[in-house]
């Protein structure tokens, strides 16, 4: 199946699913934040996690609540969730500025933790998680690839939770580790610049 594209009311062409109506947010987190490269840890973190509580909702639903998980995730710093405690947990569920559902708050936290053995094992999380970038045909749509089934394995194998094929996909394709803007897309252009001037942390 081909990624599909549309021209929207500002001249440009973009990818379909960033076009939402009554939900601006959507085409500026496409322009400005899907599919660039990210290097930084916290941000990769937050990242994992907000795919974690996706699970089986939509990215609209988790985007919309974005602030109100990083108020209630203490900015999503690693070694502050990975101090988190039951009293936390009940604290979140009473949060109806995220998604409260036990399990995913409780990996969440347990996550963190793994982050932190992950640093103290290869340098830090963009290091480990630039190990699995791809370059896959273009113009096509996937849900997962054999570089997100080899992150999801490795992950699973160090005890993270919510970290599925699909999950870990999704995460690869915001973070920048493939770009799969359709190649006709105004934002394809600009990721595969940055792309290029990227050094991944080794």
């Amino acid at each position: 199946m081909s990624l599909k594209t549309v021209s929207c009311d500002d001249g440009r062409t973009r990818c379909a699913w960033c076009e939402v109506p009554g939900f601006a947010p959507y085409r500026d987190y496409h322009d400005r934040e899907w599919g660039f490269p990210v290097d930084e840890d916290r941000r990769l973190f937050e990242k994992l996690c907000l795919e974690g509580f996706q699970s089986g909702l939509s990215w609209r639903t988790i985007l919309a609540k974005r602030e109100g998980f990083r108020a209630a995730f203490a900015g999503f710093e690693i070694d502050k969730v990975a101090r988190f405690g039951e009293a936390d947990v009940q604290r979140l569920l009473q949060d109806a500025g995220i998604v409260r559902h036990r399990g995913k708050i409780e990996a969440a936290i347990h996550n963190a933790s793994r982050a932190l053995e992950l640093q103290a094992e290869a340098g830090s999380l963009a290091a480990f998680f630039w190990g699995f970038e791809e370059r896959l045909p273009e113009g096509e749509f996937r849900a997962e690839s054999p570089g997100s089934r080899a992150l999801s394995k490795a992950l699973r194998q160090r005890g993270w939770k919510f970290v599925g094929p699909t999950t870990a996909y999704a995460f690869m394709q915001a973070m920048g580790l493939v770009n799969d803007h359709a190649p006709d897309c105004a934002g394809h252009a600009a990721v595969q610049a940055a792309r290029r001037k990227f050094k991944p942390p080794r």
